[in-house]
């Protein structure tokens, strides 16, 4: 039978090996930022962060050239970030922590590894539905789970929502990533909440009965394969079609060039999104930097700058898109409050085992 991958699976993996290593618990992961437990809480914060963009780095030396504040950053995958806060305990040195997906984020706390913070700042500049109920995390980016569509083969017209993808006239055609990956696991909880568990079902039943291929790769591999012929439609994240489109790769730009974006669901709850986000951690020694550090992060002014650099929608209305976002429109995003689909996780998990999605 399928290995069932949960949520905490997914975080805490690497523990084992994290433990074995040699280095203890102020030793960096390999090609990242060493973080020194003994500086002091004046001029520092450790961030300890999934993400790895550009645009991140280049908010880090604006927020230090703005309050003199050094940001130190160990960059990893989230399950090693998860199992290092959890090896540490009371002498973590991080201050924050930032991973992507609402059902990552629901976990951490419920793990208590977050606290919760008080800041009109947050309260204002992040709306409800998109921060935790308790203030222990805060989302700091938007992206959308579209349907894209190979212009050449596919009228916008055929599709409308998620629902159509298990339709008989896409037998063969679906591309779409591992459920093993947290993006559609996020995804099957939102349609189990919206939905119910039995529409869930038989949704991702149809669609591993309408799938091009097993599924592999990341959202740019489904973009690529949709542009190479392999399939006719797929499923991915709005960020990752910004960033082909504003890509140095010639490839990543000809397959975009290719593809259409279907936002689904406008007639209904609206198209999946979901966040990157942050919180302080659990024994952060420098809360008040910590705290001033996801303020900046939530500014109009670091807002633009994840939009412009790396794609993503601000976390409210009113601001900007990036030029390439706005292109795709505008849409009516699903409002449901993120903690569901952390807590839906599991059951979403054990749906993609029942019907076989690898």
């Amino acid at each position: 039978m399928k290995k069932q991958v949960l949520l905490v699976g997914y975080f805490s993996l690497l523990l084992a090996l994290l433990v074995a290593c040699k280095g203890g618990a102020n030793q960096s992961n390999e090609g990242t930022a060493q973080v020194d437990s003994t500086q002091t809480a004046e001029k520092v914060v450790n961030v300890y962060s999934h993400r790895h963009y550009p645009a991140d780095q280049q908010l880090y030396d604006e927020f230090t050239k703005q309050t003199g504040i050094k940001v130190n950053v160990v960059q990893a995958k989230a399950a090693e970030l998860l199992a290092r806060l959890e090896q540490e305990g009371a002498s973590s040195p991080a201050d924050v922590l930032v991973t992507v997906d609402a059902g990552a984020l629901y976990l951490i706390k419920q793990k208590g590894l977050f606290q919760a913070i008080n800041s009109e700042t947050l309260n204002q500049n992040v709306p409800a539905y998109l921060r935790d109920t308790e203030n222990q995390w805060f989302g700091l980016t938007q992206r959308a789970r579209v349907i894209i569509y190979n212009k050449d083969k596919v009228k916008p017209s055929q599709l409308s929502t998620y629902e159509d993808l298990t339709k008989a006239q896409w037998k063969g055609k679906v591309l779409i990533r591992s459920s093993e990956n947290i993006y559609n696991q996020s995804l099957l909880a939102a349609i189990i909440h919206h939905e119910g568990a039995e529409k869930a079902k038989q949704w991702a039943a149809g669609i591993v009965k309408n799938m091009a291929r097993e599924p592999k790769g990341g959202d740019k591999d489904q973009v690529l394969a949709l542009a190479a012929g392999e399939g006719e439609v797929a499923v991915v994240n709005t960020y990752y079609l910004g960033q082909m489109a504003n890509s140095k790769e010639e490839a990543e730009q000809k397959a975009f060039a290719k593809i259409g974006v279907i936002f689904p669901n406008q007639a209904k709850y609206g198209t999946h999104t979901n966040i990157s986000g942050a919180g302080v951690c659990k024994y952060s020694p420098n809360k008040d930097n910590a705290v001033k550090l996801i303020e900046f992060l939530s500014s109009n002014q670091a807002q633009k700058v994840y939009a412009e650099a790396n794609q993503e929608y601000p976390i409210r209305g009113g601001l900007p898109y990036s030029a390439t976002l706005e292109s795709f429109g505008k849409f009516k995003a699903d409002t449901l409050d993120l903690s569901i689909l952390g807590k839906l996780n599991a059951e979403a998990v054990k749906v993609f085992d029942e019907v076989k999605w690898k």
